[in-house]
């Protein structure tokens, strides 16, 4: 499946799915690079 991430707060790439980690990233496949982050659209939870 095709997905984008957003690695930092600038940045977003798109590839196909590797793996689903704990705690809500997500990592992809392009050519053969490995990037970990969490989906667009994915909200943090704010720190009190």
């Amino acid at each position: 499946m095709l997905r984008t991430i957003e690695i930092g707060t600038c940045m977003a790439v798109q590839g196909l799915v590797v793996r689903h980690l704990d705690d809500g990233r997500i990592t992809i496949r392009i050519a053969d690079r490995l990037y970990t982050g969490f989906p667009v659209g994915h909200t943090m939870a704010k720190a009190a």
